[in-house]
């Protein structure tokens, strides 16, 4: 059978159920889990499904841009990966800070059952957790289309009158000279998630590790922790610096 077929089957049943488990999938369509994998994967870059652990769930085009849902398929494994790590440091009844980084956005599909309060400045967060046992707290401000999220000033002292057990964040880029963003808004906005959490977690999958782009806008000392699937040689540095870096 080829991709297209499997392609037709596989979103005919995400209408019926909303779900597709890679092995079921594999025994129903006579062929290996990692076809499956592959596939899911090519179809989650195309905005037609979202990605999760073992398998796919369907997306809501009304609730989550198309354009979101790209940037969040790629290098969907590894971020997997990353955010199941991240969801093993979260217990119930912590308060934690999410950003609207899409690695940060796959952190979702593993918290839902936790008893927790989320503080977020991003939509799709929103969408994804809003019928969770999570608790959300949405952050004002100015909203910026393109990255479904809000940003500026308001939302900068928004996020100073909480504290946070812990947040988790990406950047755009880390090396030993400190974090970068492509965006002065972002990075005022992830300085405020740092400044107001009693521990920061850095999602990162290994583009992002040694990178160093438009702005740098905080040293390592902003940051506690680093959970990566990169083996780098600049993990070792940022060991040295006195953060914990957590290799999945």
């Amino acid at each position: 059978m080829n991709f297209q077929k499997r392609k037709h089957i596989i979103l005919e049943k995400l209408k019926k159920t909303g779900e597709v488990d890679i092995k079921q999938a594999a025994a129903e369509l006579e062929t290996s889990e990692i076809t499956i994998r592959r596939d899911l994967n090519k179809l989650a870059e195309d905005g037609l499904l979202f990605r999760t652990h073992g398998g796919a769930m369907q997306v809501n085009q009304l609730d989550v841009p198309h354009e979101f849902v790209n940037k969040a398929a790629k290098n969907v494994e590894a971020k997997d990966k990353i955010c199941k790590a991240a969801a093993a440091e979260i217990s119930d009844g912590d308060i934690i800070f999410m950003d609207c980084g899409s690695t940060v956005y796959r952190l979702c599909q593993f918290i839902k059952s936790k008893k927790i309060k989320v503080i977020t400045n991003s939509l799709p967060v929103v969408y994804e957790l809003q019928n969770s046992m999570v608790s959300l707290n949405i952050i004002g401000g100015e909203f910026n289309a393109e990255r479904q999220a809000v940003h500026g000033k308001i939302a900068d002292e928004h996020i100073g009158r909480y504290k946070a057990t812990k947040a988790f964040l990406g950047v755009d880029g880390i090396s030993r000279n400190g974090l970068f963003a492509n965006s002065e808004l972002e990075a005022s906005i992830t300085e405020a998630f740092a400044a107001h959490s009693a521990k920061t977690f850095l999602l990162c999958d290994e583009s992002k590790i040694g990178r160093e782009t438009y702005l740098r806008f905080a040293g390592l000392d902003a940051i506690d922790s680093v959970i990566t699937n990169s083996n780098s040689e600049e993990l070792k540095y940022f060991n040295g610096q006195g953060i914990e870096v957590i290799s999945v």
